[in-house]
């Protein structure tokens, strides 16, 4: 499922949307840098994919929490390691639709993540381990809003200053509130 999006063998020099090179992109320019992006998303993608895929082997098993904690923890790693990369494809309103493009051909959209993380919901709310209430898109959408969000802070903040990738796994995991409540036995007398 190779993704191409510099025309090879162009001729003509590059248009003033392509850009010159940019030093913080180590010398490429933002069409290579979609491309650069593309490929690592293309390699990394598959393997963040197999873990939300896991999840549907444990539904039943464990507590749900616990279950969705090495998820969120991999969420975090998964979107720190290509979010800069994709940095550079809002670097002009062309490149920006060519990236958009490339995502709608290969179907590396944020579906792509969302279904697995919410059919696993879905099914632990069938099984009454997730409360009823629950709407299983929404929470798989919050959940993966929160490890993108903890990675793009460290991006431009740095590691160090807030929670560390653990800490702030559990809480998007806690906060999310998914776990049905069992009703307390009252005490006997």
């Amino acid at each position: 499922m190779a993704v191409y999006m510099h025309q090879e063998g162009r001729d003509e020099a590059p248009r003033p949307e392509d850009g010159d090179a940019y030093p913080q992109m180590r010398g490429a320019t933002p069409a290579q840098a979609v491309d650069m992006f593309l490929a690592l998303l293309q390699d990394r993608l598959p393997v963040w994919l197999r873990t939300l895929d896991a999840l549907m082997h444990k539904a039943g098993k464990g507590r749900v929490n616990d279950n969705l904690l090495p998820v969120a923890r991999t969420g975090i790693d998964y979107y720190a390691e290509v979010q800069s990369a994709a940095m550079p494809a809002f670097i002009s309103p062309s490149i920006t639709v060519r990236f958009r493009e490339a995502l709608r051909e290969t179907d590396l959209g944020p579906a792509s993540e969302i279904a697995p993380l919410a059919e696993y919901l879905a099914l632990e709310r069938s099984l009454g381990r997730v409360a009823p209430d629950v709407t299983p898109e929404a929470s798989a959408r919050l959940l993966l809003a929160g490890c993108l969000r903890h990675a793009y802070y460290e991006t431009f903040i740095g590691a160090g200053a807030g929670l560390s990738r653990d800490d702030c796994a559990a809480e998007i995991v806690r906060e999310l509130r998914l776990e049905a409540i069992t009703p307390r036995t009252p005490a006997l007398s």
